[in-house]
């Protein structure tokens, strides 16, 4: 039991931490861009109460624990979001929607940094001392996962709504339809395809441990 609590510690803390921020960087820059919804709603908060969805930070992460999938994701509840109140909201939807993978990105540079200030201060041998390095480095691991993986342009992951942000307005229109359908998509690419040996997150994202690595030991 002790160490299944541990192996949960270790990933879950840092999972949690990294979609929180992720969503509160979302609703940080929308207030920033002159919607306050978030902020009203009480979402600009790191209290993980206001943020936890029963399937994405839940479910999903423990059923690839249990399977010991290749790759970690999950997510929060997300921000409420009200583009009416933007100046020019097909722009500012693609900023409010970018910043949760730079958030990602950001935290992943603090672990980084951290893992190497304290790893050389840390007593080898202590229980805490490989907790807390456990932790930076599956922070580490899990901020780049999320941040690449949010940005797979499919709706209504954040590469979707930048690519919604960017193409000319008739184009926009048309695809935005997907989102209907973007679910059950992730959900496909995620659990079916692997099934049959094709699994391209699992490709797109098996770059990220041998450079976290590589970063670790340089």
């Amino acid at each position: 039991m002790a160490d299944i609590i541990h192996g949960l510690s270790v990933w879950l803390v840092p999972l949690l931490l990294a979609i929180i921020i992720h969503e509160v960087a979302h609703g940080f820059v929308a207030m920033k861009l002159g919607d306050y919804t978030a902020k009203f709603a009480g979402r600009l908060t790191m209290n993980p109460k206001e943020h936890i969805d029963p399937i994405g930070t839940l479910l999903i992460p423990g059923v690839l624990l249990l399977i010991k999938a290749p790759f970690l994701i999950g997510w929060a509840k997300p921000v409420p979001i009200d583009s009416r109140n933007f100046k020019h909201p097909k722009r500012d939807m693609g900023l409010v929607a970018a910043a949760g993978p730079v958030s990602n990105f950001l935290l992943f540079v603090i672990f980084l940094i951290l893992f190497h200030v304290l790893y050389p201060l840390l007593p080898k041998e202590h229980s805490l001392s490989l907790w807390v390095s456990e932790n930076l480095l599956n922070g580490m691991l899990l901020s780049l996962v999320l941040c690449v993986f949010n940005l797979i342009p499919i709706l209504p992951l954040d590469g979707g709504r930048i690519l919604a942000s960017v193409l000319p307005v008739r184009l926009s229109y048309e695809y935005q339809k997907t989102e209907a359908y973007g679910f059950w998509i992730l959900i496909g690419i995620l659990f079916l395809l692997p099934m049959i040996g094709i699994d391209p997150i699992g490709w797109l994202l098996s770059g990220i441990g041998p450079f976290v690595t590589y970063l670790i030991n340089f």
